[in-house]
């Protein structure tokens, strides 16, 4: 059997799509626990050019950021909603599907 190949790296360039970005984002949020969205929006954040580039974009401080997005994270909404919209995305709230 071949080796594996990584898969981050081909992720991140998929995460580079919008589409792409948002149907990730969504299955991650969709997974019922924070930590998986937080890792999902780390990964859309370095495939549009990293935490760093992000943070200006959105006129936050970088090492906050990176806290807000850590496994311990909790962004408020406030910033939630800023970080997203850097990202080229809106909150959003759908009915769900209770039967």
């Amino acid at each position: 059997m071949p080796p594996s190949k990584p898969y981050h790296p081909e992720l991140i360039k998929a995460l580079r799509d919008p589409r792409e970005a948002l149907g990730y984002l969504n299955a991650t949020l969709e997974d019922g626990n924070p930590e998986v969205f937080l890792m999902g929006l780390r990964d859309v954040a370095e495939a549009q050019g990293g935490v760093a580039a992000v943070a200006e974009a959105a006129k936050l401080n970088r090492e906050n950021l990176y806290r807000m997005l850590s496994d311990r994270g909790n962004p408020e909404l406030r910033s939630l909603d800023v970080l997203l919209h850097a990202l080229g995305f809106r909150l959003s709230i759908a009915v769900e599907n209770r039967r």
